[in-house]
């Protein structure tokens, strides 16, 4: 008796397991805009530049996407997270942009004979939840130093809010799906500061 009960008990379990729903988490992309072709008349500057991935805060670096349900209190979606490193996303779409101005631009693996050095901090991205809206708020900054000398040559610091029109009523975590893939919150993300005169092509 003891047996069967004992089998009887493990079916049901494995029953009710076998009922039970997983959730798997969403994964998200930035989609950074792809940078302007210079014009065959254009010329790059004689220079040449390396990039150091950019830095985040911690919470930034979690994996999960940030939103913020009051202006001081920072929350993370359970489900909903990054395919990829949001560093990395702005970085390399930097290095992309910089080719298109400087003849030789690459990544800084801590060697490196260029004569520029680029760093920079992606300070905020994250959603922002109030009761009239929902909007997407970036921070971005910068600097370019002379590697040699250790000048900076420029820095700024680029801060853009984007609100998303559309929301999900009753649900702010439902918000996410449509903030990230906006085109109103995802053409802010590009908001890297302008690049300094030395870079003009003019």
């Amino acid at each position: 008796m003891r047996k069967s009960t004992i089998a009887a008990l493990l079916i049901e379990l494995m029953a009710l397991c076998g009922c039970a729903k997983v959730r798997y988490p969403d994964y998200y992309a930035l989609k950074l805009p792809n940078p302007v072709s210079a014009s065959h008349d254009s010329t790059r500057i004689p220079a040449s530049v390396a990039v150091r991935e950019f830095r985040a805060p911690q919470y930034l670096r979690q994996g999960s996407i940030v939103y913020r349900p009051e202006s001081e209190q920072i929350a993370f979606y359970d489900y909903h997270r990054w395919a990829e490193d949001p560093r990395q996303s702005v970085t390399n779409t930097i290095v992309r942009e910089l080719q298109q101005v400087f003849e030789s631009v690459e990544l800084y693996d801590g060697r490196t004979g260029a004569e520029f050095l680029l760093t920079g901090s992606l300070d905020r991205l994250e959603e922002v939840d109030s009761e009239r809206s929902v909007s997407v708020e970036v921070g971005i900054s910068a600097k370019l130093q002379n590697v040699k000398t250790g000048n900076v040559m420029w820095s700024d610091t680029s801060f853009k809010t984007s609100e998303v029109n559309q929301r999900s009523p009753g649900s702010r975590r439902g918000n996410v799906s449509r903030c990230k893939r906006s085109r109103d919150a995802t053409r802010f993300v590009h908001a890297e500061p302008s690049l300094p005169k030395l870079c003009s092509r003019q």
